[in-house]
């Protein structure tokens, strides 16, 4: 008797799901790999610059000493380590202690193994929704994403994606329990964990008003979801001796929600070139919002994707840092993906090619200057 194997079980070389692992390693190689030439022709240390620079040394420094540094700008500003969430420098600390690396190279370990898991979750996400063939195109888009070459850095963007994604792929088969643990881990890895929170939520909320019930074990699943983000909030309001002390942490990184203040300010501030290219770009993220809608994603991706990009836009944050803090929102790719499963095959790979050595370049280009915000 034959077996169907599932988007979850790779089986053998053809499963898709091998092929969606397979063709996001490959994007990931290509980046790798353009980095490592342009550091050797400028002279730089491309491993440096995944590790050891930017968010990865606050990581680091907490999974090594614990909470507690702050430092103080020029202008009186205080930056806080509390700002970061625990969970990739608790991974850092724990396998620097069982196997012969630092943390900062446990941070890569824990992102490149994240970076694998997160696409396998992608594509199970986008293989349960629009079928195997849009769900390997998704997780490879993923990988090209412009700011994709953060998923090789120590950062937290790969870890948290993973977690949403299985917590989403959870929700998607009616497995509520496991979907809100994973969320709740989610809630320790970075504060966008409020969409993946909303997602679990308003599904659940709309499955009580559809069907006037709702089973134990997905009102347990909503429950459990948010106690991460709580926990952490929570900690931080007992360190600092106000329950608001988590907010105020992030406010003093320039982290506060202004419903978008900042980003008008920003764009006005623009010669009108750069201004117009800026707002194309936006009008660009909200045709592809509008896309998910008329696609009919399943609710809570498309909750999550629309709750990912709200978050990233509506804060007083570095513009710079928004492409990277949309990453997790990869139901955004899932148009493009559905529309490049439509194509041959020997269509589709020139074009994943092409966007793989765009993103690589782009990668190099930002590692070796000033570096992702």
């Amino acid at each position: 008797m034959s077996r169907t194997a599932s988007p979850t079980s790779p089986t053998s070389p053809s499963d898709p799901t091998l092929l969606a692992l397979g063709g996001y390693a490959a994007t990931r190689l290509v980046g790798l790999v353009v980095l490592a030439v342009a550091a050797v022709a400028t002279g730089e240390d491309g491993l440096h610059r995944l590790k050891g620079r930017w968010d990865s040394v606050w990581y680091v420094r907490i999974a090594e000493h614990g909470y507690g540094y702050q430092v103080t700008l020029p202008n009186g500003d205080v930056h806080s380590d509390l700002a970061f969430f625990p969970l990739l420098p608790a991974l850092e600390r724990g396998l620097s202690a069982v196997l012969p690396v630092d943390a900062a190279t446990a941070g890569l370990l824990v992102s490149w193994t994240a970076g694998a898991v997160a696409a396998w979750g992608v594509f199970a996400c986008g293989a349960h929704a629009f079928g195997a063939r849009a769900g390997v195109l998704l997780a490879v888009l993923w990988g090209v994403y412009p700011t994709a070459f953060v998923q090789s850095m120590a950062y937290t963007e790969a870890l948290f994606t993973a977690l949403a994604a299985w917590s989403l792929y959870a929700v998607l088969r009616g497995r509520w329990i496991l979907a809100g643990v994973l969320c709740a881990a989610a809630g320790l890895t970075r504060p966008t964990a409020a969409a993946l929170i909303a997602a679990l939520g308003i599904t659940a909320l709309v499955a009580l008003v559809r069907d006037r019930r709702l089973p134990w074990s997905t009102v347990a699943g909503v429950l459990i979801a948010p106690l991460g983000w709580l926990a952490y909030v929570a900690y931080v309001g007992v360190r600092e001796g106000s329950p608001t002390a988590y907010f105020d942490v992030q406010a003093a990184w320039g982290n506060s929600i202004d419903g978008g203040v900042a980003l008008a300010l920003f764009i006005a501030g623009l010669p009108w070139p750069a201004a117009l290219g800026l707002c194309a770009a936006l009008a660009l993220l909200g045709l592809l919002l509008a896309l998910c809608v008329r696609q009919r994603q399943p609710l809570p991706l498309l909750v999550y994707t629309v709750g990912v990009v709200f978050v990233s836009l509506v804060g007083a944050a570095y513009f710079g840092s928004r492409p990277r803090l949309m990453m997790p929102a990869f139901g955004l790719l899932l148009p493009p993906a559905v529309a490049l499963a439509r194509v041959r095959t020997r269509t589709a790979v020139p074009v994943l090619a092409g966007l793989a050595l765009a993103s690589g370049a782009y990668g190099a280009f930002t590692l070796l200057g000033s570096g992702p915000p």
